[in-house]
């Protein structure tokens, strides 16, 4: 068997924003998804997906023609989206599933979780392909694509859209309050692409917002002090509260919190940070949020 790795994803800065070229700080996860094929002499594709337990969560089988792939499954989302997603990456590579392979997926972490389930799936379709990952989700998901290049380093990365180029450059990012700062599940995935919709919606002119966070992305990079990076935490909610017309997740949900929480990606559901000098883990649970990860047990 041939195997590809991804690695998951957190945008600590920029989210929405990003699609219009601001400035926006990224991280890797320690958290994954692995591709595992293959080759096989019918034309055909056998397909399990895994998750982070080892329980199949997905399973089909696909026939290759010359000009089509079809599930055995038919009418399911998810076979659908695949197929897709093999389709397109077969215009970027006509070659791609000459033979009929099997297939692997494994997740390392919860399919709920929002750390790029989709993402991690497409740079690996796209490097056992050998096509541009971009590309492929410019054909596919869409999106800025930050979490293709998450996939690909193991360091904290900026990212900017420059008219139809990609600037993606490795940081040194290492907080000397990292203990300090944990991610807290919200008990709800959110879907991305909903969330891009809805920015697109009900965005104000962003011209300033970007300015402004683009200047906090380069201050967050090189702050030295938690009382620092709170504040820049809490700039940061309140530009793109304006912005979308959404009041902040600390507004919402955890007015009482002493320290700093800010939303990350799409609000309104996934990983949120949280920065605190005191264990927070007793006030989250007591709210029935269990998911409650130190920076350093999920940050590369």
């Amino acid at each position: 068997m041939t195997g590809f790795y991804s690695n998951g994803k957190l945008l600590l800065t920029g989210e929405y924003v990003v699609l219009d070229g601001a400035l926006s700080l990224a991280l890797p996860t320690k958290y994954g998804q692995s591709l595992f094929v293959k080759p096989i002499k019918t034309h055909s594709i056998l397909w399990k997906s895994k998750d982070e337990k080892g329980r199949i969560w997905f399973e089909d089988s696909f026939t290759i023609s010359e000009n089509r792939i079809n599930s055995n499954n038919r009418n399911n989302p998810i076979s659908e989206r695949l197929i897709q997603i093999l389709q397109e990456t077969r215009t970027l590579n006509p070659k791609f599933l000459n033979s009929g392979y099997i297939v692997e997926s494994h997740l390392t972490f919860s399919r709920n979780w929002g750390l790029g389930s989709s993402s991690t799936l497409l740079n690996n379709i796209a490097n056992w392909a050998q096509v541009n990952p971009y590309q492929l989700l410019d054909k596919t998901f869409g999106g800025s694509g930050y979490d293709i290049a998450c996939a690909q380093h193991d360091t904290a990365i900026t990212y900017q859209l420059q008219n139809k180029n990609r600037d993606v450059n490795p940081v040194q990012f290492n907080p000397t309050f990292k203990e300090h700062l944990y991610f807290v599940y919200l008990n709800q995935k959110q879907n991305s692409r909903d969330g891009i919709a809805n920015y697109r919606q009900a965005a104000k002119s962003n011209s300033n917002a970007i300015l402004e966070i683009n200047t906090i992305t380069n201050q967050m990079i090189v702050c030295e002090t938690i009382s620092e990076f709170n504040l820049l935490l809490n700039t940061h909610e309140e530009i793109i509260s304006k912005l979308i017309q959404q009041p902040t997740v600390k507004a919402r949900l955890f007015s009482d919190f002493p320290g700093a929480l800010k939303s990350l990606g799409a609000w309104g559901g996934d990983f949120i940070l949280v920065s605190s000098t005191e264990n927070p883990e007793p006030y989250f649970k007591a709210k029935g949020f269990q998911t409650i990860i130190k920076y350093q047990d999920l940050i590369l």
